[in-house]
């Protein structure tokens, strides 16, 4: 199995810095980064004890994911692990992404891996259901095994990886979708992100010729702004108006409580994204 990666000794000589993701977490020995996953062993360093092990394994469409313009009418094994890098209160796999049990399932090795996927008769592999940066180790490592037997790699992740991962992310990943929690750089640090290092990653994945779909799910009081929204479609468009936008509706989960977004507001925005964009798609309706 493949260890952690991406991680330094600080300068007191005791604690490491982890550099999988924006928050470049400090960690004192015996202690975990924000993700829950990535824990400082004393003597060793930077460990993840969850790389390769997943608590969700699934036989999906590739729409499911979502991803409509890559690959139409397969099916791909989706696997999801622990842990998450953001702290949104409305996270519908809550139970994954910020779990209270330890984790007990036994690695897949990359190997593993590749027969299941033959087994299943799946051309792709998608790691998803929990944040997958957390398993970047582990994807890179599997990816050339995959690829060497013609199945592909998919992401469907927040986008809250750095730039030395996603350097990697360019040539070991397929495909992806990248969840857009808001268009507004506030409302990001909120639920312990960076809107600039998400779109930045983004528009680095399209120039290395990641396919690329990117996800809005419409928050009431977080990401239903039609300002932001505009602010969104108009980027996109700057990229490419063929780049793929799924507008996906709330419904009350974890900590948030606020009633599922208005149907009319969805189509609203709908209508608004498909005046510059070339594949807009509702989810969720």
């Amino acid at each position: 199995m493949p260890e952690a990666r991406w991680w330094s000794v600080c300068e007191d000589g005791c604690s490491v810095r982890c550099g999988l993701c924006w928050h470049n977490c400090t960690i004192t020995p015996g202690q975990k980064g924000l993700c829950g996953v990535r824990e400082h062993s004393p003597y060793a360093g930077l460990r993840s004890s969850h790389l390769g092990r997943f608590v969700s394994i699934a036989l999906d469409p590739v729409e499911k994911k979502p991803l409509r313009r890559w690959r139409p009418g397969t099916q791909i094994l989706s696997l999801g692990g622990v842990g998450c890098n953001m702290r949104c209160p409305f996270c519908q796999n809550h139970e994954i992404s910020m779990p209270e049990r330890p984790l007990t399932e036994k690695p897949v090795s990359p190997g593993e891996l590749v027969a299941m996927s033959k087994e299943f008769g799946a051309h792709a592999v998608a790691y998803t259901y929990n944040e997958p940066t957390l398993q970047a180790e582990y994807i890179f490592a599997a990816s050339p095994q995959l690829r060497d037997e013609g199945i592909a790699t998919v992401m469907v992740t927040n986008g809250m990886f750095s730039r030395e991962v996603c350097s990697e992310a360019a040539s070991g990943v397929d495909a992806m979708n990248i969840d857009i929690k808001a268009f507004d750089e506030e409302t990001y640090r909120r639920l312990g992100g960076s809107l600039d290092v998400v779109t930045r990653n983004v528009e680095r994945l399209i120039s290395a010729g990641v396919h690329i779909e990117l996800t809005c799910l419409i928050v009431p009081g977080v990401s239903d702004s039609a300002d932001g929204f505009v602010r969104l479609v108009d980027w996109m468009a700057g990229l490419s108006p063929d780049v793929p936008l799924h507008i996906s509706r709330y419904f009350p989960s974890y900590r948030y409580k606020a009633p599922p977004t208005d149907i009319s507001l969805m189509r609203r925005f709908f209508n608004a994204a498909v005046e510059k964009l070339n594949y807009v798609y509702l989810g969720n309706v």
